[in-house]
């Protein structure tokens, strides 16, 4: 499984930024998707959530200005940045979980970096 992150860059505060990871097979493969962020001295955190069955979940920094929605045509998740914050400012990660005997099986792709200015 490999997942490509795209979209980010730089942007100013109130604007607006799509994020787009698409996977290397169908995203229904996946019992759900996540987006992480990461910003410079912090922990990498969680932002939203997309399971198989189109449920959606964020995280409280992000809910009402974010949404995470997919095309599975296109095997791709998106992540709908409004509003957007200078704390904002982070790399943006997409991960993917298949369920597996014992534990969930995760994939991560690699980051794209969100630059919001003030």
């Amino acid at each position: 499984v490999q997942l490509q992150a795209s979209g980010g860059g730089l942007v100013q505060a109130g604007e607006s930024l799509r994020l787009s990871c698409t996977a290397s097979g169908s995203i229904f493969n996946f019992n759900y998707m996540r987006w992480y962020r990461q910003a410079p001295g912090n922990e990498r955190e969680w932002v939203a959530r997309i399971s198989r069955d189109g449920s959606t979940a964020y995280s409280d920094s992000v809910k009402g200005r974010f949404t995470i929605s997919r095309d599975g045509a296109k095997s791709t998740i998106y992540l709908q940045m409004n509003s957007v914050k200078p704390e904002d400012t982070a790399v943006y990660y997409c991960n993917a979980a298949v369920a597996r005997a014992i534990a969930d099986q995760i994939y991560w792709g690699q980051g794209t970096q969100v630059t919001v200015s003030s």
